[in-house]
């Protein structure tokens, strides 16, 4: 008699083959050398990937998204870095009420949190740009970077950074020389959690882009409203290898790091 665990196993393993084979589907057609994403496939080619390189608009939408997930990762970690040092080392009154703000953004809908600050910056005369598109970034992928900040430097002890003070160092030398080498794996995990999510952002991007500035994921959104090529299948699994692989070099890194701590 199968038992509560094995339908568990069971459930689980389905559920993820539901979530994952459509992405493998399209992994597999993006190496279809017809230019029929259907199956059975006539063979396997990189023709689509070579496509890529030459569609000039998908390498600009390519080189806005390397462009703002890497501010977008900079900015986020540093203001994350600095609100976790308050958060963690510091009383001041209205402490709890800005850590709920830092923290808001995951709560509240993507969609809502994109119209209500499309909304205020219209009441405000500010139009759409680059600079509001990076900022709505920034306010949705700061809070990760804050959560992974906080727990590490939970970890960190105060005596660490007092005994540096102690001999000498100043508030500034003290967090290059101690504070940030203790906390650098939650720093870059942050940092890579920030590019990520900025890079595959589509709905807040939707609201915030200006005109004629396209990102990888509304590129892909246009391209779908004229025909299906088989071009997008090679850039979703573009897509795909770079989210996957940044988070694994991510942990890979700060497993490293981790290791020479100890």
């Amino acid at each position: 008699m199968i038992n509560s665990w094995s339908l568990i196993r069971l459930g689980t393993i389905l559920i993820y083959l539901f979530m994952f084979a459509p992405v493998a589907v399209v992994v597999l057609l993006s190496f279809n050398s017809s230019q029929f994403g259907s199956f059975p496939m006539e063979g396997l080619s990189l023709r689509w990937f070579v496509a890529l390189m030459d569609n000039q608009a998908i390498v600009r939408a390519f080189q806005t998204s390397l462009l703002l997930g890497v501010l977008t990762a900079v900015i986020s970690t540093t203001l994350g870095v600095l609100a976790s040092l308050a958060m963690v080392r510091y009383d001041f009154p209205g402490k709890g009420l800005i850590a709920t703000a830092l923290i808001a953004p995951i709560l509240v809908p993507e969609v809502v949190l994109a119209v209500a600050l499309l909304l205020f910056l219209g009441a405000v005369g500010m139009p759409k740009s680059f600079p509001l598109l990076l900022a709505g970034h920034v306010i949705f992928t700061l809070p990760f970077v804050v959560l992974v900040v906080q727990a590490r430097l939970v970890a960190v002890k105060r005596e660490y950074e007092e005994a540096a003070m102690s001999l000498g160092a100043g508030p500034v030398e003290t967090f290059f020389q101690i504070t940030l080498p203790l906390i650098l794996p939650a720093v870059l995990a942050g940092g890579l959690f920030a590019f990520t999510i900025s890079f595959d952002d589509i709905t807040g991007t939707l609201f915030w882009k200006p005109g004629g500035v396209e990102t990888v994921p509304t590129q892909i959104f246009a391209m779908l409203r004229n025909s299906i090529s088989p071009e997008i299948n090679a850039l979703g699994t573009a897509m795909v290898v770079i989210t996957v692989a940044l988070p694994l070099i991510g942990a890979g890194v700060a497993r490293q790091l981790g290791r020479k701590q100890k």
